[in-house]
């Protein structure tokens, strides 16, 4: 049983503000197993109870879970109040959603919105060694000697060196397994910078890493004489970025993506 107030509920589920839930309440619009109720203190079962709104029923989940491609040019915060944020993208009531870490304003790819802080931190602690792998398109070619120094780990200028993490050249056998090809990947929306420097035959490359560092990719790309022209995250752990998706599109997991990613 999880006992909460009538308008935190109605503010979590029917998209209101708290205001505007006491509003309804008021000139009993919200009905509770079929009863009408006009005090917002009422306490309720979240799990069980029947809520209607104006007749339409109000469902309460506890934890939410969408996995969103999230576009070039949007920041990884819940709130910003210069730059358009994730949470910008979201059309339905937020309910305390935050990014579980966090994409560069210029990266793309595959970002996970939710409300459940306990699997964020299964997912975000580099303790749990969770992969997490990038495709990118270099400014030129990376061979045996930067697959080495990227498995050994690297000095990028912190204190600690990067754990070990693993390079591959795109359309290599040993690629992972989901990987796009190169040529599916790189949309015709990437960044003219890329188009200029290798237009025809990009450096792409699938680099997987178990941190979640500052610029980490980029770093470690410098580290090694590389620049990053373009990145975009295709998986976390098991989840894997949905390829029906657009940049800005998401959609809720589903229930054996929840259950994989909670090792149930």
């Amino acid at each position: 049983m999880e006992r909460m107030r009538l308008d935190k509920y109605l503010a979590q589920t029917a998209g209101l503000t708290r205001s505007e839930a006491k509003q309804y309440l008021k000139k009993g619009r919200v009905c509770v197993d079929g009863a009408v109720i006009k005090k917002p203190e009422t306490k309720i079962d979240a799990c069980k109870a029947a809520v209607t709104v104006d007749g339409r029923l109000c469902q309460y989940e506890k934890y939410t879970y969408l996995m969103l491609h999230k576009p070039q040019g949007v920041v990884s915060a819940t709130e910003d109040k210069q730059e358009q944020t994730v949470l910008d993208l979201i059309k339905e009531p937020a309910r305390g959603l935050f990014p579980v870490g966090r994409l560069d304003k210029d990266t793309e790819g595959l970002l996970l919105l939710t409300n459940d802080g306990a699997l964020a931190h299964e997912l975000l602690s580099p303790k749990k060694h969770v992969d997490k792998c990038y495709y990118a398109v270099l400014d030129g070619p990376v061979g045996e000697k930067e697959q080495e120094a990227f498995a050994e780990g690297l000095d990028i200028g912190d204190e600690k060196q990067t754990l070990p993490a693993k390079l591959v050249p795109a359309g290599r056998a040993d690629a992972p397994a989901h990987a796009p090809s190169a040529e599916g990947t790189v949309r015709s929306v990437q960044p003219e910078s890329v188009k200029t420097a290798c237009p025809a035959n990009p450096y792409g490359v699938f680099i997987t890493i178990q941190e979640g560092r500052f610029h980490q990719i980029k770093r470690m790309a410098k580290a090694v004489g590389r620049e990053v022209l373009y990145l975009k995250r295709i998986s976390m752990g098991s989840l894997r970025l949905d390829d029906r998706l657009s940049p800005g599109e998401y959609r809720p997991l589903t229930e054996e993506e929840i259950a994989v990613l909670k090792g149930e």
